[in-house]
């Protein structure tokens, strides 16, 4: 945890569930834009300290949850292969990214009283 003036600085994490389990974390949304940075599901995996394998097992998880691919691959090979976001993949991240920016603002002023209540 951050202190400035030591005073934590806190900071709101979300994690959408559904009724059958989790579904949707920091993680699933920093791997797609990962996917997206690098146009490569291993590269991305790499990036994140994780195999191939499990990256590619919680990019078809997520598609399976959201009911359609959120990323498109093409095979490697002599012209290299590569993967991008689909539509849905890119809308999924964006909504998140929205409703964790949103949250954050609508709670800033109780974390800074949880902040200051774990300072003293």
């Amino acid at each position: 945890m951050t202190r400035h003036a030591g005073v934590p600085v806190l900071r709101l994490t979300l994690r959408i569930d559904t009724e059958n389990g989790r579904w949707l974390g920091p993680g699933k949304v920093r791997l797609l834009e990962a996917i997206a940075a690098h146009g490569s599901i291993a590269a991305a995996g790499r990036t994140m300290g994780m195999s191939y394998r499990r990256a590619w097992s919680l990019v078809e998880a997520i598609g399976e949850s959201l009911g359609r691919p959120v990323v498109t691959a093409r095979p490697g090979g002599a012209g290299g292969g590569g993967a991008s976001l689909t539509e849905a993949g890119s809308a999924l991240v964006d909504c998140y990214r929205r409703l964790e920016s949103d949250a954050q603002a609508a709670t800033n002023v109780t974390l800074a009283r949880l902040a200051a209540l774990i300072a003293r």
